[in-house]
């Protein structure tokens, strides 16, 4: 095969890689890694020709093209940062592949294809877990638009869909395999009848769960805010930050009223960390407007997002996120905050930071370099975080899920607050960074997923768009536009029951880790065997 053709078709699977995340159905990802399994089978068939690492360079430019198709957006907040995403999350997805490859020209080809979809889901599971997190583009994704095909996640979460991926793409690829060498007709029953059962049975199952799903009617009465202010020119002294209070309060006035439950806000309403100094609350302005803002109506508790401080007595109880000036050290957090009946304060401190962004990855290894994270809400340096996920209560012991912004792609993540009884999921972002791109669209598309997964009604409030409800099956309803001042109401059912996903998380990626680790092991020592 000549060079040219197989850049081609590196290029190809790229391309293929990118359609679900730019609008295009879910199901194009069924075979969308056929060219590169092709090229992985034209290099097994002539490794007496080619070393094994002659793939990895064809696998490193499908992923890069797919990266940068997907999420060239990132580039609007962070340049370096998307350069630094694109290429390292590029070459992750290569070494996989060259891994699998690895044991293809080691084990026998049914094994070598089950090594490819273990080390996959593996490196999805890694990319939960490890300090530099990007999940985005996890292949279980890839059908946030179509949720009438998998309401089973609620058992397996996006898992479940990476699995469906590659076991199709491989099933599909050796159907094609068998057509270009002619082989028999009875080599073709086989894997033809297990691709018609694994397509047909998922989805009318889906659909089954999703026409006859009937939520448990528990209303509660919701006021988004959607203030649409540009972050990349707003102002954070004392005068902008008064203007967006006064401009909070009147959206939020035009959709309140004594049967509201809760008023939502999205992240970082409020962004100059120095007002709002987490020991001082009850003083702030801004919280006591607030406070008495909500008392004019008569059930109405408020949730809405600030950049705030905590100032620690004991440096050495200081994490390693924190800040020294002078003889004051002190950490700075993307908080929600909880505005009770009382007047009380609940807060939240956003856990999954994003890299390059709120934090700088490997902290303890090169906190040396944490002020190279870019500015962003009139911050620098790595933020704080609290280590998981913690509920509000209201007034009627309702306990909702303060989920800030990239949290809500952590589908493990998020079943952390049901697990301590979250009833609703309130999510609250600030998507204006990646500007008018596909970006807050595939941001927004990943709700309807934690909504399946957990079977939770999401409230979603975004800075500037888009906002919305989603019901428990996923469906979004009153989106709001994008980029316009917007509030709008609406009711969304709470709901106490445990979903299998809930309960028992992302099985799947541990079962496939393990066994990973298995399999890497016997490479390793069939290589040392060999020499």
């Amino acid at each position: 095969m000549k060079r040219s053709y197989r850049i081609l078709l590196s290029v190809l699977s790229g391309v293929l890689l990118s359609l679900a995340w730019l609008g295009f159905p879910g199901w194009t990802l069924f075979f969308a890694f056929i060219p590169l399994l092709y090229l992985d089978n034209f290099f097994i068939e002539q490794k007496d020709n080619y070393r094994g690492v002659s793939f990895l360079g064809h696998a490193f430019l499908a992923a890069l093209i797919w990266n940068v198709l997907t999420t060239f957006w990132v580039a609007n907040a962070t340049l370096a940062g998307a350069l630094m995403a694109f290429l390292i999350n590029s070459f992750l997805m290569s070494i996989v592949w060259w891994l699998a490859h690895t044991a293809r020209r080691n084990f026998k080809s049914n094994l070598g294809y089950f090594a490819l979809i273990v080390f996959w889901i593996s490196f999805e599971y890694m990319h939960y877990h490890w300090d530099f997190e990007w999940p985005w583009l996890h292949l279980g994704n890839g059908f946030a638009n179509n949720i009438k095909m998998v309401q089973w996640y609620e058992f397996t979460g996006v898992f479940g869909g990476t699995l469906w991926v590659l076991i199709m793409n491989i099933l599909l690829f050796k159907i094609g395999l068998n057509f270009q060498k002619k082989q028999p007709i009875k080599n073709y029953i086989y894997p033809i009848s297990i691709f018609i059962i694994l397509l047909v049975i998922p989805f009318s199952i889906s659909l089954i769960m999703y026409y006859s799903y009937v939520e448990k009617e528990n209303p509660k009465h919701i006021s988004i805010v959607q203030p649409n202010v540009d972050p990349y020119s707003e102002s954070y002294d004392l005068v902008a930050e008064t203007k967006k209070m006064k401009k909070f309060i009147e959206l939020t006035g035009s959709v309140t009223s004594n049967e509201t439950d809760f008023i939502i806000g999205p992240e970082t309403v409020f962004e100059n960390p120095g007002y709002w100094n987490e020991a001082e609350l009850q003083s702030n302005k801004f919280y006591i407007n607030l406070s008495k803002m909500i008392n004019g109506y008569s059930n109405a508790e408020i949730i809405f997002g600030v950049s705030s401080y905590k100032i620690y007595n004991d440096k050495k109880l200081a994490p390693a996120s924190a800040r020294v000036n002078g003889d004051v050290t002190y950490d700075r957090f993307n908080s929600a905050i909880f505005i009770e009946r009382s007047g009380k304060s609940q807060i939240y401190h956003k856990s999954k930071l994003v890299v390059g962004v709120e934090k700088m990855p490997f902290m303890k290894s090169l906190g040396f370099l944490k002020d190279i994270v870019i500015n962003i809400g009139g911050t620098t340096g790595s933020l704080g975080r609290q280590t998981e996920p913690s509920n509000f209560v209201s007034k009627d012991g309702t306990q909702v899920a303060p989920v800030i912004c990239y949290e809500s792609i952590f589908g493990e993540y998020v079943t952390g607050y049901i697990q301590q009884g979250a009833e609703l999921i309130f999510i609250i972002t600030n998507d204006g960074w990646w500007k008018n791109t596909p970006g807050y669209k595939q941001h927004l598309s990943y709700a309807s997923l934690r909504a399946i997964e957990t079977r939770r009604s999401i409230a979603r409030a975004a800075n500037t768009g888009i906002s919305c409800f989603i019901n428990q099956r996923g469906d979004i309803s009153q989106p709001t536009n994008w980029w316009v001042e917007a509030a709008i109401k609406g009711t969304i059912n709470a709901n106490s029951k445990i979903t299998f996903y809930v309960k028992y998380g992302d099985f799947i990626a541990r079962i496939s880790s393990f066994v990973s680790v298995l399999l890497l092991l016997n490479l390793i020592v069939k290589r040392f065997t060999k020499r």
